[in-house]
């Protein structure tokens, strides 16, 4: 007995900080699995199917252009209002999305975690790959926003040497939606009513960023409260992607250093309250 070989061995217990990413690869296809699932069940049964990736994105930036930019009047920054709205939007919701599903993944699957042992950190991992392909295809509409006013309106704007971060803000805003909603889902074991909270709380907070307004609007006129704002993780990230895509924007090392920071330290503590509760999670869900 002594001389066989096990491709794996299961422990009562292990480290908080073992992420087990040798598990995790072997069971890739399964986060494929995963991934495809999520994003069929997302348009099956619907008339429009996948064209609701570009719908919500469009009326959300019609509605905040006629708002906020016709009737409030509030500065864009001197780029075309659709095309800053857009921006803001496309960004937010990739991390809202990764922050409101991840926040729910142990309620969600106690069937499944109750029934086959498989890495538990494949799915929160699959909700931000799947919500990575949403992000892509609203990409792709903001992208063609951006050329229609280019070529055909003839706007004022262009892309900066900051578009090579690009990459950086979408795994800074995976990992903090990732790090914040692990951190809400393992405290959705013993309180329900936070998975309540989390999706009303997410909207109130997409205003306390620059989605709406420029940061540099919000310390001129707001300087009581531009604070918040100002550390607020996401709008740095925000600022970066309009300064990268549109030119204008608050972009800042220091900034951004401050959000990476923020976001690994949310990050470690997601992954160990993660890996503390899902060895027990069942008998309280």
């Amino acid at each position: 007995m002594s001389n066989q070989q096990h491709d794996w061995t299961i422990e009562a217990k292990s480290s908080l900080f073992d992420l087990k990413l040798n598990e995790v690869w072997a069971y890739r296809d399964l986060l494929g699995l995963l991934v495809r699932r999520d994003f069929v069940s997302f348009y099956k049964q619907t008339i429009l199917g996948p064209l609701w990736f570009f719908i919500q994105p469009l009326f959300t930036t019609i509605i905040f252009t006629f708002i906020f930019g016709n009737l409030a009047g509030i500065s864009t920054d001197g780029l075309p209002k659709p095309l800053f709205y857009m921006a803001g939007i496309t960004a937010w919701n990739y991390f809202a999305d990764c922050l409101t599903k991840t926040s729910t993944v142990f309620k969600d699957n106690a069937n499944i975690f109750g029934k086959v042992y498989f890495p538990r950190l494949i799915m929160p991992l699959s909700i931000v790959v799947s919500n990575l392909v949403r992000f892509g295809v609203q990409m792709i509409l903001f992208m063609m926003m951006v050329a229609y006013y280019h070529f055909v309106i003839g706007a004022q704007f262009s892309f900066t040497w900051a578009i090579a971060l690009f990459p950086v803000i979408v795994i800074l805003m995976a990992l903090l939606g990732l790090g914040t909603g692990m951190i809400i889902s393992a405290m959705t074991t013993k309180y329900r009513d936070l998975a309540f909270l989390v999706t009303f709380g997410v909207q109130l907070l997409m205003y306390a960023t620059t989605v709406i307004y420029p940061l540099s609007t919000a310390l001129e006129k707001y300087p009581a409260y531009a604070w918040i704002i100002e550390y607020n993780p996401m709008t740095p990230i925000i600022e970066t992607f309009r300064y990268g895509f549109l030119g204008e924007g608050s972009f800042g090392w220091v900034s951004l250093g401050y959000t990476t920071g923020v976001t690994l330290a949310l990050l470690i503590f997601g992954v160990v309250i993660f890996n503390k509760v899902e060895r027990n999670f069942v008998d309280t869900v």
